[in-house]
């Protein structure tokens, strides 16, 4: 199981303008060097957006779409990779005090991800959220402390 958690020091609804900037996606999701919205207003039902990974002169793109949506506590992904395939990404937002605890979930779905699947590919996982969630508890706290758009 892919679970992992952080507590982020900034409000639920601070967390959720993060999350919900589809130009931020690449501040935060580890690999991805660009994000853009490609279908309907993220993160409504079924929006998506595409995103860019650079493996130095090669770039791959992917897809996200929005499963599931409930604000500001949560967000459901499915993450479309290509030939490494689908994954499913929930993200749950609960107030924590004045903070916020990020909890993390992903689970490979589709294509060789899926078919993959073991406790290997979990533990790599773990280790992307790990940084993941530190990069996402770095861009909200400063845009919470600033006020502004700063680089990851």
């Amino acid at each position: 199981m892919a679970v992992r958690h952080r507590l982020v020091h900034a409000t639920p609804h601070q967390v959720w303008d993060v999350l919900a900037d589809a130009t931020r996606y690449a501040d935060w999701v580890v690999g991805t060097s660009e994000s853009r919205p490609a279908r309907g207003q993220w993160p409504a039902l079924d929006s998506a957006l595409e995103y860019t990974v650079a493996l130095g002169p090669w770039t791959v793109s992917g897809t996200t779409v929005v499963r599931r949506v409930e604000a500001p506590r949560e967000l459901e992904l499915e993450v479309d990779s290509g030939p490494v395939g689908t994954a499913r990404v929930a993200i749950e937002v609960r107030p924590w005090g004045e903070e916020s605890l990020v909890i993390v979930d992903e689970h490979p779905l589709r294509g060789m991800g899926g078919a993959l699947h073991n406790a290997a590919v979990d533990a790599l996982i773990q280790l992307r959220h790990r940084n993941m969630l530190k990069r996402l508890a770095a861009v909200v706290e400063d845009h919470a402390r600033t006020g502004t758009r700063a680089p990851a």
